[in-house]
C-alpha cells in the first residue's frame, strides 16, 4: 500500500497581501516558513516516510518543501522539480489585489475566476514584460506551451501528463511520494484522485502548510485519506 501526501506551500508573501500569485515567484512569508516547518514536523509524527519528493520551480513551493523534509530528517531523499506543478497561471489577474478586483468586477465574478473549473481569467499576451516567455526557467519550453492564463482544467490538463509519466508508476511499484506544490495544481490532482465533479471541485479548499495524506491500493484506488492538522 502505498502513500501519497500533498502539501500546499506555506503562506506566501502575497497570499499575505491578498494578491493574484500565479507564475510569479514570490517568497514565503514568515508565517508561511513557521507553516512549513510545523508541517514538517507532523510529517514525523506521523512516522511518514518518503522515497521520492516532487515540486514545482517556483521557490514558495520548493522552500515548503525542503523545510518539511528537514523537519521529518528526509532531505536526503530524491527530488524532482517540474514546471507542471506550477500554480494556475492567473493570466493578467497575476499581481493585482483580489479585495480592489472584486471592487472593480464585483465578488461573483472573481469568485469564478478563481473557484471555476472551465472559465479562463483576463489572458496575459506573450509580449508583456511579466509573461513566463521571459523567465529562464522556462527557456526549454516550446513558447507556444507557456500560458498567458489558466483554468482548473487547464491546470489539470498540463499537470496529468507528469502524474502518469512520473508519479503514478512510483505508487503502482510501492513507493511513498511527497509533493510540495500549489492550491490549484493540488486541486487538480486532488480532482483526478477522488474523482471530484466539475461543480463540487468549486468548494474544495487546500489548506496552506496541511499535509493530506492519501492511501492507495495496488491498482491506486483510494483506500483512505486523512488531513494532518497545523
Amino acid at each position: 500500500m502505498a502513500k501519497l501526501v500533498l502539501i500546499r506551500h506555506g503562506q506566501s508573501e502575497w497570499n499575505l497581501s491578498n494578491q493574484f500569485t500565479g507564475w510569479v515567484d514570490v517568497d514565503l512569508s514568515e508565517k508561511g516558513v513557521e507553516e512549513a516547518k510545523a508541517a514538517g514536523k507532523k510529517v514525523k509524527e506521523a512516522g511518514l516516510l518518503f522515497d521520492y519528493a516532487f515540486t514545482s520551480v517556483l521557490t514558495r513551493a520548493i522552500k515548503t518543501l525542503h523545510y518539511v523534509l528537514e523537519e521529518s530528517d528526509q532531505l536526503w531523499i530524491p527530488e524532482t522539480k517540474t514546471w507542471r506543478l506550477n500554480e494556475r497561471h492567473y493570466g493578467a489577474l497575476q499581481g493585482l489585489n483580489k479585495k480592489e478586483t472584486a471592487e472593480k468586477y464585483g465578488d461573483d465574478q472573481v469568485h469564478i475566476w478563481r473557484r471555476s473549473y472551465d472559465v479562463l481569467p483576463p489572458l496575459l499576451s506573450a509580449d508583456d514584460e511579466g509573461s513566463a516567455v521571459n523567465d529562464r526557467r522556462y527557456a526549454d519550453l516550446d513558447p507556444n506551451i507557456v500560458p498567458g492564463g489558466e483554468n482548473l482544467k487547464v491546470t489539470l490538463e498540463r499537470v496529468m501528463p507528469f502524474w502518469e509519466d512520473q508519479i503514478a508508476p512510483k505508487l503502482l511499484d510501492g513507493k511513498n511520494v511527497i509533493i510540495a506544490a500549489h492550491g490549484n495544481s493540488l486541486r487538480a490532482l486532488s480532482k483526478y484522485i477522488e474523482q471530484i465533479s466539475d461543480d463540487d471541485i468549486m468548494d474544495l479548499e487546500m489548506a496552506t502548510g496541511e499535509p493530506v495524506v492519501y492511501d492507495f491500493d495496488e491498482k491506486l484506488k483510494v483506500l483512505g485519506k486523512e488531513k494532518l492538522g497545523k
